[in-house]
């Protein structure tokens, strides 16, 4: 899975860096698992119920607000799971020699 370090180092750095900007606690959980044989799942666990949302405007002059376009060019797949007390946000990687 050595290929997938440096993308998979910005996915949860974006994913983390929302978490502390969003969330209402100071404290947020990071999971990574292997929902199947040839991917890997990054996320982010905090208590915000907020859905993420990702922008599509291109203002260049802007610093902020880029972090889920950035997870989205860099994963298969991301999404949310909303949960009673917060939510988690994920984005997948496939790994390329998963046998």
């Amino acid at each position: 899975m050595e290929e997938l370090i440096d993308d998979a180092t910005v996915v949860i750095t974006k994913l983390v860096s929302n978490a502390a900007n969003h969330s209402r606690l100071s404290s947020i959980r990071v999971i990574i698992s292997r929902p199947c044989e040839d991917r890997i799942r990054l996320g982010v666990v905090d208590r915000s119920t907020s859905l993420p949302m990702m922008r599509t405007d291109s203002n260049g002059e802007q610093i902020c607000g880029r972090g889920l376009l950035i997870v989205d060019a860099l994963t298969e797949l991301w999404g949310t799971e909303l949960y009673r007390w917060g939510k988690q946000v994920w984005g997948e990687m496939r790994v390329e020699d998963a046998a």
